[in-house]
């Protein structure tokens, strides 16, 4: 069979450097607080969304191969081909692309992410089981949710202004405790630590793993584990059957790592709370009225999605082919590492009607990403497995606040319901005014 289309070297060129390179500057692991902040200044996120529109326009629904020397790449520009690399993953698209094996594996070598074969489904089913992936509320949802009250309210007592170093503190302590117990919430040197390893993380294989600091890591990981505090993970780490090959104080970093992205999605969804005012008043009303720990806040976990939808935390979704496989166009070498440039889709304002406007009524209809690949949690048998646990999570961190405070954003950034909203969203730039309701 033929061979799929493949680039011309100006056309991938301009891909690498108008759409890879800008998302990889601004921290592919760890974000950078300085390249976001000029991601946003310029544009870059629209630029690229434009960039990906003009190779769909030029080369069709693709795949479309890169002409790079000595590696086999591909950019996926159609949205049946999106749900056919996620649907069939992790055989024959894998999870474990090269990239993201040379980056994970500095603080998480045996992650269920970059692993392979019976290792991978090993690791994969222990953090379903662990994160209870299918519930929509976790059998702990009581205890997590008193676990958020505490530290919202200590967040906003006596503060008449909110920004990401004190949000971010907060949230991170509660993710200590969450995960890993009350001997946790206190321990900022285990954030400081895995920081440092997902900081050279962010050079994969260009920066050498420094192999003393991530035993350390994966060590205080352990130490904390061994506790298994009741109302913790780690407590039902103990009591899930993991077998000789699960690691399971390898997966542990991964649920750290992605806090992160939580954090930054929940408090981006503080921005669209706070300058979309009627949904607001509705997500309000909800809040008052439900307990997130035994009734989803279906308007705030909407908002969340629609958060992730508008600004990935996940922009660039990568894998790669265990064999050849064959597509409509041609035929897609082995080992061909795949990008699926998730802006592209979530904001492609040719055929998407709501791309640029806040749309929480996508949500949380499940057939919302059936016609169209919204992925902000991806899809198929690779979807994050903590999806729900962060819907609980800053659901009810959204909640408190919007019971407790009314919430001023200081600087809209873009951020207006009668306009486009922005392609970039620094959150480390976002501070808002709280006053007690």
């Amino acid at each position: 069979m033929q061979p799929l289309t493949t680039a011309t070297l100006r056309d991938t060129l301009a891909l690498l450097a108008g759409v890879v390179a800008p998302t990889i500057a601004k921290g592919a692991i760890l974000r950078r607080p300085r390249m976001v902040a000029l991601a946003e200044r310029l544009d870059l996120d629209r630029r690229a969304i434009r960039r990906m529109q003009r190779l769909h326009e030029r080369y069709g629904a693709g795949p479309l191969m890169l002409a790079i020397p000595g590696a086999r790449r591909a950019v996926i520009l159609a949205p049946e081909h999106v749900r056919r690399v996620l649907d069939e993953s992790p055989d024959p698209f894998a999870t474990a692309s090269t990239e993201k094996r040379e980056a994970l594996k500095h603080f998480e070598p045996r992650g269920s992410l970059i692993s392979r074969g019976e290792e991978r489904g090993d690791r994969r089913r222990y953090n379903e089981a662990v994160l209870q992936a299918v519930r929509p509320l976790h059998e702990l949802a009581d205890r997590f949710v008193g676990v958020v009250d505490e530290e919202r309210t200590r967040l906003h007592r006596g503060r008449g202004s909110l920004g990401w170093p004190e949000f971010s503190e907060a949230w991170f302590r509660m993710a200590r405790r969450v995960v890993l117990g009350e001997g946790a919430g206190d321990d900022r040197e285990l954030t400081d630590e895995i920081a440092r390893l997902r900081a050279d993380a962010n050079w994969a294989m260009l920066h050498p793993v420094r192999r003393r600091l991530r035993a350390r890591f994966l060590d205080h990981v352990a130490r904390h584990m061994a506790r298994a505090e009741p109302g913790s993970l780690a407590a039902v780490m103990s009591a899930t059957p993991a077998s000789e090959v699960t690691a399971p104080e390898e997966q542990v970093p991964q649920w750290l790592f992605a806090f992160d992205a939580a954090g930054m999605a929940t408090f981006r969804a503080l921005a669209i709370l706070a300058t979309h005012l009627e949904h607001t008043k509705r997500a309000r009303a909800e809040a008052a009225e439900r307990d997130p720990a035994r009734e989803p806040l279906e308007l705030l976990r909407a908002t969340l999605l629609e958060s992730v939808r508008l600004w990935p935390t996940t922009p660039m979704v990568l894998r790669q082919t265990t064999r050849e496989t064959v597509w409509d166009t041609g035929a897609m070498p082995a080992r061909t590492g795949i990008l699926i440039y998730a802006p592209f889709f979530h904001r492609d304002d040719r055929r998407l009607p709501f791309a640029d406007r806040f749309a929480p009524e996508l949500w949380p209809d499940p057939s919302a990403a059936e016609d169209w690949p919204l992925i902000p949690f991806s899809r198929g048998p690779a979807f994050c497995p903590g999806r729900n646990l962060v819907l609980l999570l800053g659901s009810a961190m959204l909640g408190g606040l919007l019971r407790e405070c009314a919430i001023r954003l200081a600087s809209t950034h873009g951020l207006h319901p009668d306009r486009p909203l922005p392609a970039t969203l620094n959150h480390f730039g976002l501070r808002f005014q709280l006053t007690s309701s």
